[in-house]
């Protein structure tokens, strides 16, 4: 692979290009990972906010409202968690549960739960259940 970085002009805008002839899993990642630089736009009462993938702790659907939970605030986001899970694809944030996605490098410890369940501990002491279905995905992202 070839890697071409070039500066652009003053009245030009940054932009990156893919050129392949196949989209590899690397590629794809390293897309998810551009699109996820920008943030989530999230709402707090009036305000608007950009929180980085990075802040987020986890995301969590709580009758039918998607909420953003970072260290020390809970915003809302307008967008459903299946079009979250696909723009954030490659990034830290795993869907773990049918209303839940949990950033992989917030998890301070894995507990094993009930009924084949786990249970991760954040580092800001919040605990997420991950349900047995996708366990398998998380210990394959983890490497375990």
């Amino acid at each position: 692979m070839k890697i071409v970085i070039e500066e652009p002009g003053d009245q030009e805008e940054d932009q990156v290009i893919f050129r392949c002839r196949e989209m590899t899993p690397e590629l794809l990642r390293a897309l998810a990972l551009l699109k996820a630089q920008d943030g989530l736009v999230a709402y707090s009462g009036n305000q608007i906010h950009r929180i980085g993938t990075h802040d987020a702790y986890y995301i969590e659907v709580v009758e039918n409202k998607t909420f953003l939970y970072c260290r020390d605030a809970v915003y809302e986001l307008k967008q459903k968690l299946y079009e979250l899970e696909e723009c954030l694809t490659g990034s830290d944030l795993l869907r773990v549960s049918k209303s839940v996605m949990l950033n992989l490098s917030k998890i301070k410890s894995l507990n094993p739960a009930l009924n084949g369940r786990f249970e991760a501990v954040l580092d800001n002491g919040e605990r997420v259940i991950i349900s047995r279905q996708y366990v398998g995905s998380l210990k394959k992202r983890l490497g375990i």
